[in-house]
């Protein structure tokens, strides 16, 4: 038998050495799918770094801003540490989705999370040196947005890439594509305190994430690659080029075709619309400060499911206030217009040429200005900064009267300019400023609030904050005691001075502006209108000085009073806030009503943590509260409030009440509508500051145009409904007589305009 040939020994060791290798090679293979098993596992358990669990995946930790919403939907600001709120797939403009995946990733809804044709392409661009497009896919950034700080070598880098690969397939086993794409967006800082797509779609264009359009789509989705580079404000022509970019891509996929593309490419940036997102810009600035600080209190004492507090710049609150945003926009426009306007130019005119202007001292005028000033330098941040820094007083004072660049406030626009600090507070001294508050009667929500002329240059609140001397608007709570103890809008008192004996022995007799009327009898109705402090002063000799601060504290009034007679002419000080609220009792039937700012909060989820109710206590029978709605008409009607319809031609049924403190420093009026109660203030910051002259500074000049020409734009806007009817009769016929003209038809024939000025 012959034995094996050479070929088969040839053969047999190249069969046994293939074996071999494919034993070998088969080894290696399974020891290396073993080692990527083993090295992917522990990075997926979290031996190897971080992992974040299922829970952290299906709810990712960020920090939310608490949104302030009007009673009308309208979001009036936000609280935050990033300005961040979450869109949700449907709020996302179809252009947006489009711009994104072409871009980013044109594969993004056929792989598993992980693109291995992008990988490759980016890998054979760093062997070659060019740039081929990265190999990172939506889902894959997304992971590293939610769970990666920047790593700090290549070592740490290579991990992280393998840490997002595990995250991303986990992403993609517990989201849908859409949820994805919205969890993408929602992440991305824009800059300019926009992070995310729904604060960037409102800071940039003012528009909700639905409504943008094709091209602002593609410059928001250019911005992504590198918002800080992009960034439209700084490099428009940068950002345009990078948009064109951007809508090339959606030509190239097929999302748009070229002639959509020519004609788009050839639109400028318009970043007309541009609005940073923060606390001093946009609507009711003061009413948001005001709220910030009750929030905070309220986060202090409101806990979470898991134990801890609420936080107001973390937690995604949903605040829903009682503030119209219409009534809010009409509020701020009436103030803007009458003082921007009318009043502040002429209060410059009034004391062009006067060396201690805008004050007014009998006395030691310029000492007195010197230390109001020093006084001012002393509250003003930069002392604060200067003095914690250890600086002495000569360096503080020397800092104070050195020029520096500035922009500081007028009334046409900031003005850029150079000038000392110490002359900058001085400046500033000669502005007007004014508060208004406008209250619903029967539910008590504040409708609109506005503390001040610009909370970015004048951030003390006149509404709640402020607390000046009321004026005449004091008197209703006297008149409101003669209601309630069996007088009438009719009944006569002889107008003649009263001499009032005080405790200590002394005498106060009021003192009044004009003799008219001297020695006739007038009714309460009419004196009223007139503000005549005489009858005022008979009726508190009539009823005591406590009687009447018993019936401001049940109308709502919370300050200090000193019960003396002088207080009938509005020698406390009182906030307006306090004022309105109680002026608001007389249309609520006589039910005090506190008022209220925020209707509910709502967490992130939309779970209602609390609701709120006013609190409210009956502070005088309703044929009080209605019989001092016909007192106070007589303001309108013929008094020191006939402005409204001699000038501002209005017609409707309007309670109200001027207030003009000593030396016309405070101007009042109180404005009372079946639907609305408004009040507003104006003065200088300072006491000493205001015009010299009753006729420019009573309340009928410089607070009841606002009053006017806000209600004027709130009666136009046929969307508020809001109708010009007389108040509500109590439902049991009055006890006493109303129809006054009887009574004051000779003294009204004789009226003159000009007796209308009154004074504390």
């Amino acid at each position: 038998m012959k034995g094996p040939g050479l070929d088969d020994l040839i053969r047999g060791r190249i069969s046994s050495k293939f074996r071999k290798y494919l034993w070998i090679f088969w080894i290696s293979y399974a020891g290396f799918i073993l080692l990527l098993v083993i090295l992917f596992t522990m990075i997926a358990t979290g031996r190897l770094g971080y992992m974040p669990s299922f829970e952290e995946l299906e709810n990712p930790r960020s920090c939310l801003a608490s949104e302030v919403y009007s009673a009308d939907h309208v979001l009036l600001g936000k609280f935050f540490i990033e300005n961040r709120s979450d869109a949700v797939f449907g709020e996302l403009s179809p252009h947006l989705v489009q711009a994104l995946v072409a871009t980013e990733d044109i594969r993004f809804f056929s792989h598993s999370g992980i693109d291995f044709k992008a990988l490759l392409r980016a890998f054979s661009g760093v062997l070659t040196g060019t740039n081929r497009g990265g190999g990172s896919t939506i889902t894959q950034q997304l992971a590293k947005l939610l769970f990666h700080e920047r790593p700090k070598s290549a070592l740490l880098r290579i991990r992280q890439k393998l840490n997002e690969w595990i995250i991303s397939l986990m992403l993609e086993q517990r989201y849908s594509k859409n949820e994805i794409l919205t969890l993408y967006l929602n992440k991305i800082d824009f800059i300019n305190n926009a992070v995310g797509i729904k604060s960037a779609a409102k800071t940039y264009f003012d528009l909700p994430p639905d409504s943008l359009t094709l091209e602002q789509s593609a410059m928001l989705v250019g911005m992504v690659k590198n918002p800080a580079y992009y960034n439209p404000i700084r490099r428009p022509d940068t950002v345009l080029f990078r948009r064109n970019i951007v809508l090339g891509q959606m030509q190239k996929y097929g999302f748009i075709d070229s002639q959509v593309y020519d004609s788009v490419k050839q639109l400028p940036l318009d970043m007309s619309h541009f609005m940073r997102q923060d606390h001093i810009t946009g609507l009711a600035t003061y009413f948001r400060e005001y709220l910030r600080n009750r929030l905070r209190d309220w986060c202090s004492y409101h806990y979470k499911p898991d134990g801890s507090p609420y936080d107001l710049y973390r937690d995604g609150l949903k605040i829903y206030t009682t503030i119209d945003s219409r009534l809010q926009q009409y509020a701020e426009n009436a103030i803007a217009k009458h003082l921007g306007q009318d009043l502040q130019p002429a209060f410059f005119k009034h004391w062009k040429g006067y060396p201690n202007a805008p004050f007014y001292f009998e006395r030691n005028a310029v000492q007195e200005i010197r230390n109001l000033m020093q006084q001012a330098v002393q509250r003003s941040e930069r002392y604060r900064k200067l003095k914690q820094s250890g600086m002495d007083a000569d360096s503080i004072r020397l800092v104070f009267n050195t020029p520096v660049p500035m922009r500081v406030f007028s009334w046409d626009g900031e003005i850029d300019t150079i000038m000392t600090p110490m002359d900058s507070i001085r400046y500033y001294k000669f502005f007007l400023q004014a508060g208004l508050m406008s209250v619903e009667p029967s539910t008590g929500y504040v409708r609109a609030y506005v503390g001040g002329i610009n909370y970015k240059h004048f951030q003390y609140d006149h509404v709640t904050q402020g607390k000046r001397q009321v004026g005449s608007t004091f008197k209703p709570f006297l008149y409101t005691l003669a209601m309630e103890n069996g007088m009438s809008p009719c009944t006569r008192i002889s107008n003649i001075q009263p001499v009032i004996y005080l405790d200590n022995g002394q005498t106060w007799e009021p003192q009044n502006t004009a003799d008219k009327d001297k020695g006739q009898e007038v009714t309460l109705k009419y004196a009223l209108a007139t503000s005549n402090n005489w009858i005022s002063g008979h009726l508190i000799k009539r009823f005591s000085p406590q009687s009447v601060v018993k019936i401001a504290q049940k109308m709502g009034v919370t300050s200090p009073m000193d019960p003396v007679p002088a207080i009938v002419l509005g020698s406390s000080d009182l906030s307006l806030y306090e004022m309105v609220g109680a002026m608001n009792t007389f249309a609520n039937k006589g039910i005090y009503i506190e008022p209220v700012f925020i209707s509910r909060i709502e967490d992130r989820h939309g779970n209602v943590i609390e609701a709120f109710i006013p609190r409210q206590q009956e502070a005088m029978s309703e044929e009080t509260a209605y019989l001092m709605l016909e007192v106070m008409k007589g303001v309108v009607e013929y008094g020191t409030g006939i402005r409204l319809k001699l000038k501002y031609e209005f017609e409707n049924p309007i309670a109200g009440k001027t207030g003009t403190t000593n030396n016309h420093s405070d101007g009042w009026f109180m404005g009372i509508t079946p639907d609305l109660t408004t009040g507003v203030w104006v003065g200088c910051e300072d006491r000493s500051a205001h015009f010299r002259t009753l006729a420019l500074g009573q309340g009928a000049n410089m607070a009841l145009p606002v009053w006017a020409l806000y209600m004027k734009q709130v009666y136009s806007d046929s969307t508020l409904n809001f109708l010009l009817g007389d108040f509500e009769k109590p439902l049991k016929p009055l006890s006493v007589e109303i129809d006054c003209d009887k009574y004051d038809k000779e003294a009204r024939n004789n009226f003159r305009f000009e007796d209308t000025q009154e004074e504390f």
